[in-house]
């Protein structure tokens, strides 16, 4: 009886998680407003400066600067963009293909036809950013050590620092603001609770594993086999 009490216990608790969870998501939007400003601070301010050849939270030479600057460049454009579509993800037209479009204007858009670009992504960016910390934090108590192909000379401290106080945190957040607002659009997009619930428990499976391997690449330095 008491086995049987803790297990009720503990599955009224989950659900509890969940219902939070789904209502917190459903009825909140301004995790694609926060998501979308940050986006764009970070992309000006940190990609567009360093095209611009700032070297503020860059401590090193590079060996090839003009490759790297338009990388930069490319880069915040694909951060901003992303930003916006965040907006979108929360305005019911997304949810619709345009009327002006022959034929299927008007109809409902499949949701895993937007949320699944936006989740890869987002599962990218919370891996990146989780396994970034995790490195760095190693790397700076001399447990493991990193090569920094891009730079000719780099302090390899300040670097460390830089990604795990600053870069690698806003990873995490920006793909913690994506994540919900693509659970807000999951469930404006009516998509039925209980897949609603699997998917979520499945995609923190994915994301954990995908940091773990991140995380191992570096740490075992195996990241040029993966990377593409």
């Amino acid at each position: 009886m008491q086995k049987a009490n803790i297990n009720k216990i503990s599955t009224d608790s989950r659900v509890n998680i969940f219902e939070r969870f789904e209502c917190f998501t459903k009825s909140s939007v301004w995790p694609a407003y926060v998501g979308c400003f940050s986006a764009f601070m970070y992309a000006v301010f940190v990609r567009f400066y360093h095209a611009a050849g700032g070297t503020i939270g860059m401590p090193g030479e590079m060996k090839d600067p003009t490759t790297i600057y338009m990388g930069s460049y490319i880069a915040g454009l694909a951060i901003m963009f992303c930003g916006f579509i965040l907006i979108a993800l929360i305005k019911p037209w997304s949810r619709f293909v345009p009327q002006q479009v022959p034929l299927i204007g008007g109809r409902k858009i499949h949701p895993l036809i937007v949320l699944t670009p936006t989740l890869v992504g987002t599962a990218f960016l919370i891996a990146h950013g989780v396994s970034g910390m995790i490195t760095r934090a190693l790397l700076l108590a001399d447990i493991i050590t990193i090569d920094f192909p891009r730079f000719v000379e780099v302090d390899v401290r300040d670097l460390a620092l830089w990604g795990l106080l600053f870069y690698e945190p806003w990873f995490s957040f920006l793909g913690m603001m994506a994540g919900l607002t693509a659970a807000h659009y999951a469930q404006a997009s009516g998509v039925r609770q209980s897949s609603f619930r699997r998917g979520t428990v499945l995609y923190l499976i994915i994301v954990f594993l995908l940091t773990a391997l991140f995380a191992s690449s570096m740490i075992f330095d195996f990241s040029d086999k993966i990377s593409f």
